[in-house]
């Protein structure tokens, strides 16, 4: 069989069906291993080992999932609403800072970015 695609996302052959299906954004852990579970399907399986019919089957139970394109999009549109309404939350998104009450006067260097430049202590002084 040819690269198992589900949701146009390509899966990896030789890893675990319930791994590769976690390659699919918005499926985690924990649903991966539902989707196994509900189709009877091992864990140890591989992908290349899996027959049409087993992949339709999985195609048929992400498509109940909302995922990723569609995801991504409610997501962006829940954070836009927030900016909108012009909450607390959202006015943490707009200024691109830790939104559920981390510090920031230290860390938060993920959210904030890279450090801007510094000027050193020795940058006026004549060599």
């Amino acid at each position: 069989m040819s690269v198992v695609r589900i949701q146009n996302v390509p899966l990896e052959p030789n890893k675990h069906i319930w791994v590769a299906l976690q390659s699919i954004y918005g499926i985690g852990k924990t649903r991966a291993l539902s989707i196994c579970e509900n189709l009877s399907l091992a864990t140890n399986t591989k992908v290349k080992d899996l027959d049409e019919e087993t992949v339709r089957q999985l195609q048929d139970a992400v498509s109940g999932f909302t995922t990723e394109g569609d995801l991504r999009r409610e997501v962006s549109m829940r954070i836009k609403r927030l900016r909108d309404v012009g909450c607390y939350r959202g006015k943490r998104h707009r200024s691109r800072l830790p939104v559920r009450g981390q510090r920031t006067r230290t860390n938060a260097r993920t959210c904030k970015g890279p450090r801007g430049n510094r000027i050193s202590k020795d940058a006026g002084k004549a060599k």
